[in-house]
């Protein structure tokens, strides 16, 4: 290969709307224009990632294509005086993986106001264990922070708590201080979720109302939900008086079955989570916060590392419902 060829995983289209991986060489002439060239180092999976790989056309309008919503790396060439060749850099979110070529390759072109500089005290591989995933778990704990949830107000309840985001979230509200009831997966992964902080856990069927009530007890002074419908539902209806939800996902439902007495009745505050397109102003804040305060010093135990010929492996174990935590993927050298 030459300087301008790299490695990039590639999906395409065949007949009968059928979609297919492949690792491909690509040149730096295939990229879309940018202000900063990236050589990633490592990039990360996410649930958005796979939509993509399938053909899912409410995230990736055309193909072929590079998934990868997450990339982390170092600047090779830059049009912007706020980036530098050599500087360390995370980009997430935007476009990035969805309709401009993605994390999945040893290359991104981007705009420079996607371009995040690396925060003081973490690594391209510890930035990526994050990810958007990550990134979403944080935003998250900062709005229920920011709300006035405190630690002393009771125990907050983290739905889809095996998964990337909600491992995160578990581990942050740990560190800081909270007390977290974490719900279980499909598959049980108690020991996982006490090990990465939580103090109770909680069965998928034991966090869904099925009474049909508009109202239960108040057990929770606040709450992140990954997950939508009939969980986001029981949650709201089970915070007490002046707590606050945060809702970032639908892999459940994009339904929610509630009447309006926990907003008008305890004063219960449901708060949108959207990472994509979060302002720079706090998107900084909460990258230092996660490279800082936040910053877990157990990710290991969140992490499974896979190189870019693994990876199509790994959307497969993710389509068969049996990961947990985080996927990064180390980009060749």
């Amino acid at each position: 290969m030459n300087q301008n060829t790299f490695k990039a995983m590639v999906v395409r289209e065949r007949e009968n709307n059928q979609f297919v991986r492949e690792i491909k060489n690509r040149t730096l002439d295939d990229l879309p224009p940018g202000d900063v060239l990236v050589n990633v180092k490592y990039s990360s999976l996410n649930y958005k990632d796979v939509l993509s790989t399938l053909g899912n056309r409410g995230v990736t309008k055309k193909y072929p294509h590079t998934p990868g919503i997450d990339a982390a790396g170092i600047v090779a060439e830059s049009r912007s005086k706020d980036f530098n060749v050599g500087d360390e850099v995370i980009v997430t979110s935007y476009d990035l993986g969805m309709n401009t070529s993605g994390g999945f390759a040893q290359y991104i072109r981007v705009p420079a106001d996607w371009v995040v500089k690396m925060p003081e005290g973490l690594s391209p591989r510890e930035s990526m264990i994050f990810g958007t995933a990550g990134f979403t778990a944080a935003l998250s704990v900062y709005r229920l922070v920011d709300y006035g949830v405190t630690p002393d107000m009771g125990r907050i309840l983290v739905s889809g708590a095996t998964g990337g985001v909600g491992s995160i979230a578990v581990s942050i509200l740990a560190k800081a201080g909270y007390d977290v009831a974490a719900v279980n997966g499909i598959i049980d992964e108690t020991d996982f979720l006490l090990e990465i902080g939580a103090k109770e856990v909680i069965s998928i069927e034991g966090a869904t109302d099925a009474t049909g009530k508009p109202l239960l007890k108040g057990l929770w002074a606040g709450g992140i939900d990954t997950i939508g419908g009939e969980i986001l539902a029981t949650m709201i209806k089970s915070i007490q008086l002046h707590g606050g939800v945060t809702c970032c996902g639908n892999v459940g439902s994009h339904d929610l079955p509630l009447t309006v007495y926990p907003f008008i009745l305890r004063g219960v505050t449901l708060m949108g989570i959207d990472s994509q397109n979060c302002p720079m102003p706090l998107r900084l804040k909460v990258w230092n916060k996660i490279a800082s305060d936040w910053k877990l010093g157990r990710l290991e135990l969140l992490t499974t590392e896979v190189s870019l010929d693994e990876l199509s492996g790994r959307i497969d174990f993710i389509l068969q419902r049996k990961h947990k935590g985080r996927t990064i993927v180390k980009l060749p050298e």
